[in-house]
């Protein structure tokens, strides 16, 4: 779905349209966050930004570069080479990377790896801020709660097949989430 790979089979449309056939536009319209930063290493955290910022013809981006980098609490850092950060540094500016053209669709990949509890706590506040601009997340965790604890929507997928669709009642009581989960885990080995 984020067009990192050329799908084999089935269609898949975001806002209409068809990633096989579109894949350039897509990207527009998405931002990817997964436990590989694509960030490099030998450019500072602003020139990052700047780079991908510029790919995406983003406007006001020195504004946008300064408000997520300070949304990520990166700001000590602006001015330093990637690969002098730490893991979870260069996962926060990842974060920032994915939200530079500020896009309606955002794919994470567990997004926590490498994260301490401070950046898990800002990235949420990040992800809590979407949902009041109506974007949509679309979140890969094999950390329950913590997942179920961020969507409104969930759905199980087994061999790339939606195996379930949780109802309302079903995402509000952890307990029957992590049931139905295992469940499905169980059923796939």
């Amino acid at each position: 779905m984020a067009t990192l790979v050329t799908p084999t089979s089935g269609k898949v449309l975001i806002e209409g349209l068809d990633i096989k056939e579109n894949p350039i536009e897509i990207r527009k319209k998405i931002g990817v966050i997964s436990h590989e930063t694509y960030l490099y290493t030998e450019l500072t955290a602003a020139e990052n930004l700047r780079f991908f910022g510029k790919m995406y013809d983003t406007p006001k981006l020195e504004e946008r570069i300064d408000e997520l980098i300070k949304q990520v609490g990166l700001t000590y850092r602006k001015n330093d080479r990637v690969r002098t950060f730490s893991r979870g540094m260069k996962q926060r500016l990842s974060i920032a990377r994915a939200l530079i053209h500020d896009p309606p669709i955002l794919f994470l990949d567990e997004p926590y790896t490498g994260l301490d509890q401070h950046a898990i706590a800002t990235f949420d506040r990040i992800l809590g801020g979407m949902n009041a601009m109506d974007k949509t997340r679309v979140l890969i965790s094999h950390d329950i709660e913590h997942g179920i604890s961020l969507c409104d929507r969930a759905i199980i997928l087994t061999g790339g097949n939606i195996a379930h669709e949780m109802t309302e009642n079903e995402i509000s009581d952890l307990l029957q989430c992590r049931a139905i989960y295992e469940k499905h885990v169980e059923e796939r080995k």
